[in-house]
């Protein structure tokens, strides 16, 4: 494949080591221009909104990178909690509709699957931060406002606030166990949360157009005090999709992440 992979300012090590295992020179971002070519880009981050739009408009291919849904907090393989695990993402922000995989890459993660908390109180509110409020033309005053007004119609249950931690440190350290303690429902935009509240047992409502968890997840706020929970075939299905989503740095080092993704193109027909 002739990808194009946007390093900007020639700084981007996670785009350099999926352009080195793609047997690739990235191509530094400031000094390209986007009607040069036709090709399938790889770019990493939301703030390339404007690309990413221009993409959808023109149909053209891109995959898109950012953090990894799984295996980044502190486990017995990553003790550390590094940021191994990164998403790659065709023609979107996050990965949608579930695609049948095995479970081996998820067993590897060593990750389990939560049987639904029952007789939690409380919904909690996980606020994302202003960047994909932005991609989405919209505000996170706006967003918590809209969304407090709603669940008030709806619910008279506690409602929890849990602000986007602003350390790295802080995120990955924070249990979900801890933070989802005595949670009905966990309601939020875009985060990854979400994909942790389903495997830790939790229902989620996400509101954002576009969420990995969207498959397994309520959508309608009125049905918030009695949300829908998937069972635990239908979790490993989806978890295992998302497991053939991401990939660990030496991955894309060594060619694997490449050779899975066209793997997956060849299974859509792409």
């Amino acid at each position: 494949m002739n990808w194009i992979f946007l390093n900007k300012n020639n700084s981007d090590e996670y785009i350099e080591m999926f352009a080195a295992g793609s047997r690739t020179k990235p191509t530094c971002l400031e000094t390209w221009r986007y009607e040069d070519s036709t090709d399938p880009l790889v770019l990493r981050g939301i703030m390339k909104h404007k690309i990413i739009k221009r993409c959808w408009a023109d149909g053209r291919q891109f995959y898109y990178m950012d953090s990894g849904y799984l295996g980044n907090r502190p486990n017995l393989s990553n003790p550390n909690g590094w940021k191994f695990y990164h998403r790659v993402v065709p023609n979107d922000l996050q990965h949608g509709d579930i695609i049948d995989r095995p479970a081996d890459r998820l067993q590897r993660l060593g990750i389990s699957i939560r049987p639904r908390q029952n007789h939690a109180r409380d919904i909690l509110i996980v606020a994302p931060d202003q960047k994909p409020c932005t991609f989405y033309d919209t505000s996170l005053e706006t967003w918590l406002k809209t969304t407090l007004e709603t669940l008030k119609l709806h619910t008279d249950r506690p409602i929890r606030m849990r602000e986007r931690p602003t350390s790295r440190l802080d995120r990955k350290t924070q249990k979900p166990e801890e933070w989802l303690n005595d949670v009905h429902a966990v309601v939020t935009f875009n985060s990854t949360a979400a994909t942790e509240s389903v495997l830790a047992g939790v229902p989620v409502f996400v509101m954002a157009p576009c969420n990995a968890a969207r498959p397994v997840a309520n959508l309608d706020l009125s049905a918030v005090d009695s949300p829908w929970f998937p069972d635990q075939d239908q979790i490993l299905e989806w978890a295992s999709h998302l497991a053939y989503g991401q990939f660990h740095i030496d991955e894309f080092k060594n060619g694997s992440a490449e050779r899975i993704l066209l793997q997956t193109e060849e299974m859509l027909g792409a």
